[in-house]
């Protein structure tokens, strides 16, 4: 049994407003915020939309499902372009009249945009949680803001951004990084009010934005190496980052530590490059300073010991990379943290 929404999709507040008219809800709005609950008849959890200037908004998608909810965009409108962050379960997306089904996965990102013609149709299954984060932007309000710098942009963003009528059919698939889904969260869990809580999220929005189309075009390395990350190698990255955390202490070199996770030295290089923006000794350094600072904070252990824990043996080298970070030394930072603590 599945539940269909016929909706429109000019912005994301009529979006929202179609389908709490078709769920026969009210919809709670909160300055440039509107929400919709899920009823208990088909699962539970929210679709949200927060809407900014230039016909930019965002919708969040957060639910668990009895039903399969099948959302079925009107034809005969121009939709918004889309940026889809899958933060969670599998979901299924189609253009109407094209059989070809598209599967969208954990960390896998989408940029698509439909004709009038040719709809969007997205399927979200049962008994898996849902959670999805989009992007959407109507191209013939954002024109107005990005007009200036159109014919200095790239040649495949000119186009996608330039097609305001909606003329071109365009899905374009890969991975998303952790910078992104940090910035998604951030977003999602912003505690301020009013005006602040709405310039705060709409400066994330650009900046989810900026850098994914930054990834769009850089899919291609200088080199002309492919550097999407598929899921698999994109969970031993990550595994390699929390075995760096958890054994700081006893850190291996870096040929044992892609052998523990399952990939070359090159491939685990690259990895932190796209992931971390960073080389590993890098992030092993960084983490390692950023420890001893969390260590000098909140334990009694002198400097000696600190140096140790983090992996360090000796004590004036922790000391040169500490004060190039923080710009005091570790004896210093220390004497300074106390003295605020008394």
């Amino acid at each position: 049994m599945n539940h269909r929404i016929r909706v429109h999709d000019i912005d994301v507040k009529i979006f929202i407003e179609d389908i709490a008219k078709s769920l026969k809800l009210v919809p709670e709005e909160d300055a440039n915020e509107i929400c919709v609950r899920i009823p208990e008849k088909i699962g539970f959890g929210f679709i949200k939309a927060t809407c900014f200037d230039y016909g930019l908004g965002v919708l969040e998608f957060n639910f668990l499902l009895k039903q399969e909810l099948i959302l079925e965009y009107e034809k005969g409108s121009v939709h918004p372009l889309k940026l889809l962050f899958n933060r969670e379960s599998t979901i299924t997306h189609k253009f109407e009249d094209i059989d070809e089904m598209h599967e969208i996965d954990l960390l896998e990102n989408v940029i698509t945009s439909s004709t009038p013609q040719n709809n969007h149709i997205f399927i979200f299954p049962t008994n898996t949680s849902i959670s999805l984060f989009s992007i959407e932007i109507n191209r013939k309000l954002f024109e107005e803001k990005i007009s200036e710098f159109l014919t200095e942009m790239d040649e495949d963003l000119m186009k996608l951004f330039r097609d305001v009528n909606g003329t071109q059919i365009f899905y374009s698939k890969g991975f998303y990084g952790l910078d992104i889904a940090k910035f998604i969260e951030e977003f999602m869990e912003c505690e301020l009010v009013d005006f602040m809580k709405t310039v705060y999220q709409e400066g994330k929005a650009y900046e989810i934005l900026t850098f994914q189309l930054q990834h769009y075009l850089k899919g291609i390395d200088d080199e002309g190496i492919n550097t999407v990350l598929n899921k698999a190698t994109l969970e031993k990255i990550e595994k390699a980052a929390k075995i760096i955390e958890n054994e700081l202490d006893r850190m291996d070199n870096i040929v044992v530590l892609a052998k523990r996770v399952g990939l070359n030295q090159t491939n685990l290089q690259r990895g932190f490059k796209k992931l971390y923006k960073t080389s590993v000794n890098q992030y092993i350094k960084n983490f390692r300073i950023e420890k001893a600072k969390e260590l000098l904070e909140t334990t009694d252990l002198n400097i000696t010991q600190i140096s140790y824990k983090i992996g360090i043996n000796s004590r004036s080298y922790f000391s040169k990379l500490f004060k190039e970070k923080y710009g005091l030394s570790p004896r210093d930072f220390y004497q300074h943290i106390r003295k605020s603590t008394s």
